[in-house]
């Protein structure tokens, strides 16, 4: 996520708050710095684009690039240094209008260097023999097992998993629901590409299917919850009426076909899918391996999430449940599908 000075990150409040503002506006509400300053400023707020500019000459106006909350940007590391119930949570509850308010994910600019990554993968991947595709894949299965069950608290090391998952043989140390959560990532994955194009379109039935392969063996309910749920690190508290959540669910699945280009589809099912917690247990697993169920549908690189810090990434999604903010995770899925392009299917 972008790091703004004190400065910057004033300019755009006013910039929100006044909603636009020329550059003498911005230069008077500053009073001490000087044209230089707030040029180099702004010129960095266009960049990350989160301003854009409007007119010419000195009817220049600044304005908030994209309007809505799904696009507000907050300073994660500002944001997190108080505790929950320090915090100006907008949202403590399920927030309906999501739905309507979450039209788009990425903006254009976004898109076409997610597709220009993507086309390199599908040239690579069209030539590699079937050997070298199916080791390419146990190995991304090998470390989206890894870090999907790190991220949850797994103790798991990347190399134990690796012989969990080859040799079928367990680490020593860890509890026996640890190698299941590892294994059953891996079921869920093979099931996801032997099933690849059933993910072009999404039924609540193939979002359970995936849940009901994350969590066998592990003593949880499937199918969707009857009882409340809590998450560690935040105020927010999922829906706990059964009927809301069942509706919440089918609007979740009417949202994510919705969306024309499969990193939307997979950013929109990770974040829909985390946010409201149908499940009693293994939401957020069940979450990501959507997100690469829908980009293996329509033929892109999927995720491994290996180098993503986890920190950063529980960031992003409280962010989203507080705030309905996606900004930090849309960033964050960029920086892991150009990691997934340039690490894997390489031949």
């Amino acid at each position: 996520m972008p790091k703004l000075t004190e400065r910057q990150l004033n300019i755009l409040e006013f910039i929100k708050q006044h909603n636009g503002a020329s550059n003498k506006a911005i230069k008077d509400y500053l009073k001490n710095a000087s044209r230089i300053t707030v040029n180099r400023d702004l010129r960095r707020l266009l960049l990350e684009k989160l301003i854009k500019k409007e007119g010419q000459g000195r009817g220049i106006r600044y304005f908030e690039a994209s309007s809505g909350e799904p696009f507000r940007y907050f300073d994660a590391q500002e944001y997190f240094k108080k505790g929950p119930d320090e915090r100006t949570v907008k949202y403590e509850s399920f927030n309906f209008n999501i739905f309507k308010n979450l039209k788009e994910v990425f903006i254009k600019s976004e898109l076409n260097e997610l597709n220009i990554l993507n086309d390199d993968y599908k040239k690579r991947i069209k030539n590699l023999p079937p050997a070298i595709i199916k080791k390419e894949f146990e190995r991304l299965t090998i470390d989206l097992s890894w870090k999907s069950s790190r991220i949850e608290g797994n103790t798991y090391s990347l190399l134990d998993t690796e012989i969990l998952i080859k040799e079928h043989r367990e680490a020593e140390g860890h509890e026996k629901e640890e190698a299941i959560m590892i294994l059953n990532h891996k079921k869920a994955l093979d099931y996801i590409r032997n099933k690849k194009s059933d993910f072009k379109k999404i039924t609540w039935r193939k979002i359970e299917n995936i849940q009901r392969l994350i969590v066998e063996d592990l003593k949880v309910q499937t199918g969707l919850r009857k009882k409340p749920v809590g998450i560690i690190g935040t105020r927010y508290r999922p829906l706990d009426n059964e009927h809301q959540i069942k509706e919440a669910v089918e609007k979740t699945a009417v949202k994510i076909n919705s969306f024309k280009d499969p990193f939307s589809k997979a950013s929109a099912a990770i974040l829909l899918v985390s946010y409201l917690q149908p499940f009693e247990d293994g939401n957020k697993r069940t979450a990501r391996l959507l997100g690469d169920a829908l980009l293996s549908a329509y033929n892109a690189c999927p995720l491994s999430f290996r180098s993503i810090n986890e920190a950063d990434y529980k960031k992003a999604i409280i962010l989203f449940y507080e705030q309905n903010s996606l900004r930090f995770f849309k960033e964050l899925f960029i920086e892991q599908f150009k990691f997934a392009v340039r690490n894997y299917f390489l031949g």
